[in-house]
């Protein structure tokens, strides 16, 4: 910002550029890059997925970066994970704390695991949460925004900017993400109490907030109430208020099969060890009826003990996502899931705003439009990382036999 001791001084419209919030930021490290030619930069939610397969060969140096990016000198004082070089202040999904999460268990068998590094993640983790909590929810309501969210053109606008029909976008993905987020630091607050009881509380906060999110986002009633569950289609789209009305961006894409993400089972076993928590867990479904009707239950899992499935959709509502979710037709390849259902090939979404056209079609390939550079598509293109997640839910919840046989499938 300052430019270099030998050289001219720099504009002084410099200093208004971009990152110039981040001047307590000191990267000198050997960071995991995404690759050595196109991005020459790290990005920190590529960063959170490449340390799952390096967990497998340096373990350490995989634990190290996760802690590294939130530490003093990355994460900035309001606890915002730096997004990459070229703009720190974007906005990805918050992806850090699963990283962490399958970090820990993947890295030492039950019992021996690094609870000192699941612990440190855990205090600063909390901090990028209230971040995402008190930045990217305007209304409270707990419903979420965060731009293009890593998933650069895959809406009818770009997501990152103010939108040509002005209102606002309240995001599926960026919800679902939040309620991911929950679940996370749910699972891991649950671990850290086995150890220490302090962290029951937090458990506790986790488990409320995801419910309150889930409430949110399923919510159907008047235009102001209505959640992102559009029930004409059976789908979760990113929904554009304006003028106090009510439209659904009915783009069929990645945005509306990350709310599956959001899924935790909640046993008997480990909830018997904490009893704060089970107290509070005890209140809760006892006093808030209104929000308890969002837990399922499974009691048919181990005699005589049962568990909670945390979730954002209903069986019903799975049901009905996973029809397009499974459907050659729609999202389904033979090489995984695509990023935008192939039904927009021949039926693309159009959208005119102030006299200029505006469409999302279905695209494989390279992409056809130059939004963020033009250089990254997710209108069809398969994305490996959601591809993994998705397997991972669909093998936690054992929903059917046909379902198990689909997860080898899409590996």
């Amino acid at each position: 910002m300052d430019g270099d001791p030998d050289a001219p001084k720099p504009s002084p419209a410099r200093l208004e550029g971009r990152n110039k919030e981040w001047r307590h930021l000191f990267n000198r490290d050997i960071i995991s890059m995404p690759d050595k030619w196109e991005y020459p930069w790290y990005a920190s939610w590529d960063l959170a997925f490449h340390m799952i397969p390096f967990a497998k060969i340096d373990p350490e140096f995989s634990k190290d970066q996760l802690i590294l990016f939130l530490r003093e000198w990355y994460m900035a004082p309001n606890g915002q994970i730096p997004a990459y070089e070229f703009e720190f202040s974007d906005v990805n999904p918050p992806v850090h704390a699963w990283a962490v999460w399958r970090v820990y268990k993947m890295t030492a068998p039950k019992g021996k695991r690094d609870v000192k590094f699941l612990a440190r993640a855990f205090q600063k983790l909390i901090l990028n949460f209230n971040w995402w909590v008190n930045r990217k929810d305007p209304s409270g309501k707990n419903v979420f925004s965060g731009g293009f969210l890593g998933l650069d053109n895959i809406g009818i606008f770009d997501r990152s900017k103010p939108l040509p029909t002005g209102g606002e976008l309240e995001q599926a993905d960026g919800t679902a993400w939040m309620a991911f987020f929950c679940v996370v630091m749910l699972d891991i607050a649950l671990e850290l109490a086995q150890h220490d009881i302090v962290y029951e509380d937090m458990a506790s906060k986790f488990f409320e907030h995801f419910v309150l999110i889930v409430d949110a986002m399923n919510k159907i009633g008047s235009c102001e109430d209505q959640g992102l569950w559009d029930d004409h289609d059976g789908f979760y789209y990113d929904f554009l208020r304006l003028d106090g009305k009510s439209k659904p961006m009915r783009v069929r894409s990645m945005v509306g099969l990350i709310p599956l993400y959001a899924c935790l089972v909640l046993e008997d076993e480990v909830i018997k060890k904490l009893p704060g928590f089970r107290k509070r867990l005890e209140w809760f479904l006892a006093n808030r009826q209104d929000l308890a009707k969002q837990i399922s239950y499974l009691d048919d899992l181990k005699s005589g003990e049962f568990c909670h499935l945390l979730a954002i959709p209903s069986r019903t509502r799975l049901e009905r996502v996973l029809k397009y979710m499974l459907d050659e037709n729609e999202f389904l390849s033979p090489f995984g899931l695509r990023s935008l259902s192939k039904v927009h090939e021949k039926e693309p979404f159009i959208m005119e705003v102030g006299g200029e056209h505006h469409c999302v079609g279905y695209v494989p390939g390279e992409s056809n439009t130059y939004l963020f550079g033009g250089n990254s598509n997710w209108r069809g293109p398969i994305w490996l990382c959601g591809k993994m997640t998705s397997c991972d839910i669909i093998q936690l919840c054992h929903l059917t036999s046909y379902m198990q046989d689909t997860s080898d499938y899409m590996m």
